[in-house]
């Protein structure tokens, strides 16, 4: 019996997932108070998994079978070659985050993790990774409302890109980056849509839209219903909470909006009345990688919580 366990949860482990698996839905439930630790409180979703590497594997490829962006896997493996990779190494997968507060929207685009979250009710909560604006085109915050949804949709070429591609209008097809579906937002012809090129997701590749894998497109399209609120924020830095402990995730600056992403979180600890409840050194490190995992700061460390080591 104890060797059948093991082996359940061997398989459990390093068994391969399914790419809508991140996805969700997610329990939570939001702390009681705007300041202290709530010991009912639920805002860090998912688990950490593993993937042994094989020869053959790359990291990009991973990503999308986690239902992950290539960023959120890069952040851990800054150093590896993301087409070769050490086959044999026993990768951390990092399927867990923080979601953010919904501010009453039923989706929150969180620019500052390259991450959507899509709340179906109050307590229950999609995650998915997306694709955003480059630097010369950067997804902006504010709130929208989902105006439309398009099966098919043709492209509406920018002018500046219409000498590029020889045409004012897309039509539907493989080439056409928007995918099978998208949303349209109440922000000129922007929206939440699929992409052509799926390797693009987790990275700054649009003109601003928010292109998602096209499984995942597919999943949340029939879930969103026209009038739904959006609101896109940017928040690199995130605080949750889980059985009574306080987590702290921190992105890369990608946009280069925070003049010191120390000085920034220290003020949301401030905020947030958790300076004397938690430890500042795995503060000052989880700030220091940036990884974008979640991070168990609570008070003197406590039980350690992700099981991840930075690899050498």
């Amino acid at each position: 019996m104890a060797k059948m366990l093991l082996l359940l949860a061997a398989w459990l482990l390093f068994s391969p997932v399914l790419p809508a698996e991140a996805a969700g839905p997610f329990t939570i439930h939001l702390p009681a108070s705007a300041t202290g630790i709530d010991p009912q409180a639920v805002t860090v979703v998912g688990r950490t998994r593993h993937h042994l590497l094989k020869k053959g594997d790359d990291l990009l490829e991973i990503a999308r079978d986690y239902g992950l962006g290539y960023t959120e896997i890069g952040a851990l493996y800054r150093h590896w070659d993301p087409f070769l990779p050490p086959p044999g190494v026993d990768m951390v997968i990092p399927t867990r985050w923080i979601v953010p507060n919904s501010r009453g929207k039923q989706i929150i685009v969180n620019t500052g993790e390259m991450r959507l979250y899509f709340f179906k009710t109050p307590t229950q909560v999609y995650t998915f990774p997306i694709g955003m604006g480059v630097l010369d085109f950067r997804t902006p915050s504010g709130t929208f409302k989902v105006i439309n949804k398009k099966v098919n949709p043709a492209w509406h070429i920018p002018k500046s890109l219409q000498k590029k591609y020889g045409m004012a209008v897309m039509p539907p097809g493989e080439d056409n980056p928007l995918g099978e579906f998208k949303l349209t937002l109440s922000w000129g012809d922007y929206g939440i849509h699929g992409t052509a090129m799926p390797l693009g997701v987790g990275r700054l590749v649009s003109h601003g839209c928010t292109r998602m894998y096209p499984e995942h497109i597919k999943k949340l399209f029939p879930m969103v219903p026209v009038g739904a609120s959006v609101e896109y924020i940017y928040e690199p830095a995130k605080i949750g909470f889980r059985d009574g402990r306080v987590f702290l995730s921190v992105h890369t600056d990608v946009y280069f909006k925070i003049r010191s992403m120390l000085l920034q979180v220290l003020n949301m600890i401030q905020q947030r009345g958790l300076t004397d409840q938690v430890n500042m050194t795995k503060v000052l490190q989880t700030v220091e990688e940036q990884t974008g995992m979640p991070v168990d700061i609570t008070g003197s460390g406590g039980a350690p919580d992700s099981g991840w080591q930075r690899p050498l």
